[in-house]
């Protein structure tokens, strides 16, 4: 999937700047032309000669390599690359970039970029561990810069730890799965950018009921299937409103806005406010139905849960005198309420969790909500849903259609999603 991909190279000065002779040489065997822009610090580790021989190219370095006037343009170089890679990359030059401090080629070719970075780190643990080099990358990666993270192992201190670089043929196959990837959306989706100017809202992850300050009633839903499909409207161009619940995941898109809640009340809130200026809705989320009635100030005590529940507010004084009984109320219905205020030009899609009867129940939430399809998924499916990495739908449509598909990652599975959203909204 290399084949005549034009890749930028990034070398900066650590002793791991040997290992990026072997990724040339992967590169180049798969395809690829490769052009080195390497640091002043990194040819102290790796010649220029050397890097030219093995890319078939003169290697760029300084601004200005002759007196006569020629000079290399960074700007030219951000047009030609089909992706930046930045490997090794010291703790210098994440903090040159994090900052925009140009003042060298590798930076400047940076900033003119328009093709996308991925950046493999490399140094000592102490120096990766640290707070402002965590910083950094957190800032890169808000930016959409892609991480292969470093690997642990023997360092050159003599200390082991996390800080490696990762070896040269993973770094080489992270890339050319990127850009595979790429390259099948291109040739199914023709256009690069066919949401382009429209706005998606995705609801994604569980809800978080509290019933004191350290409990609460959830499920076990990890956002990742909300997560892909934003992913995917943003990189057809579309601009994104990620409403996450509580989940342990990233976005690295620049054209997602994230807006993180906790309870179903806070999701409820956050879409309605929203919805309204978006042209399409994807309810992924796993929004809690009930939830407490009364939430304690404080900690429910295991010792006496009834007195202390009830004193709090937190409880009903019932039941059994060892037990605690909580009365869960009705969250608002985020898919009905939307369903009711969306506009002729809008489209509204849900997603359908079901264990049984799954069709009939789709197909009755579908007409219910006034949603304008339902994506079924069900707990039947081994390996598939909550925490897996896979999933297996169908997609029903309010005329009556149903098209199922076979268990798939949850990228493919958004993508199938996002090209019959994008059929909605283009016909």
């Amino acid at each position: 999937m290399l084949e005549g991909k034009h890749i930028v190279l990034g070398i900066t000065g650590s002793i791991a700047a040997y290992k990026a002779c072997l990724i040339i040489r992967s590169l180049v065997k798969k395809g690829a032309e490769v052009q080195v822009v390497i640091t002043p610090s990194g040819k102290e580790f790796v010649t220029p000669t050397t890097l030219s021989a093995l890319t078939h190219k003169p290697v760029v370095s300084e601004f200005f390599d002759r007196r006569d006037g020629s000079w290399h343009s960074h700007v030219d170089l951000g047009l030609w690359a089909d992706a930046m890679l930045i490997a090794p990359c010291t703790a210098s030059t994440l903090g040159k970039m994090a900052s925009g401090v140009a003042d060298n080629m590798l930076i400047t070719t940076y900033l003119s970029m328009k093709a996308p970075v991925f950046v493999a780190p490399a140094m000592d643990l102490d120096m990766y561990a640290h707070p402002v080099t965590q910083r950094n990358i957190k800032t890169l990666a808000d930016l959409g810069v892609e991480f292969i993270e470093p690997a642990t192992g023997f360092l050159a201190s003599g200390l082991e730890g996390k800080g490696r670089m990762e070896e040269p043929e993973a770094i080489v196959e992270r890339l050319s799965q990127y850009l595979s990837k790429k390259d099948t959306y291109v040739n199914r989706c023709g256009d690069v950018a066919p949401l382009q100017g429209k706005r998606v809202m995705i609801t994604a992850g569980p809800t978080h009921e509290k019933i004191d300050p350290v409990r609460f009633i959830g499920n076990y839903s990890s956002g990742k299937m909300g997560f892909a499909l934003a992913d995917e409207c943003a990189q057809r161009g579309a601009e994104v409103t990620l409403v996450a619940g509580p989940v342990s995941l990233d976005v690295h898109n620049p054209s997602i806005r994230r807006v993180d809640v906790e309870s179903a009340q806070q999701m409820y809130d956050a879409a309605m406010a929203s919805f309204p200026g978006q042209d399409a809705a994807i309810l992924c989320a796993a929004v809690a139905d009930y939830r407490p009635e009364h939430v304690a100030e404080n900690k429910i005590k295991r010792e006496k849960p009834l007195a202390s529940a009830a004193e709090q507010g937190g409880a009903e004084q019932a039941g059994r005198p060892d037990g605690l009984l909580l009365r869960l109320v009705p969250n608002p219905d985020i898919a009905a309420a939307l369903g009711r205020m969306k506009r002729e030009n809008q489209r509204l899609i849900g997603f359908a969790l079901e264990t049984d009867n799954e069709a009939t129940n789709a197909k009755e939430k579908l007409k219910r909500k006034n949603l304008d399809s339902i994506i079924l998924n069900s707990l039947r499916n081994d390996g598939t849903c909550f925490q897996s990495d896979q999933n297996q739908v169908s997609i029903f449509t309010s005329d009556g259609q149903v098209k199922s598909y076979p268990k798939k990652d949850k990228a493919a599975v958004a993508a199938d999603i996002i090209d019959h959203l994008q059929a909605l909204l283009l016909s």
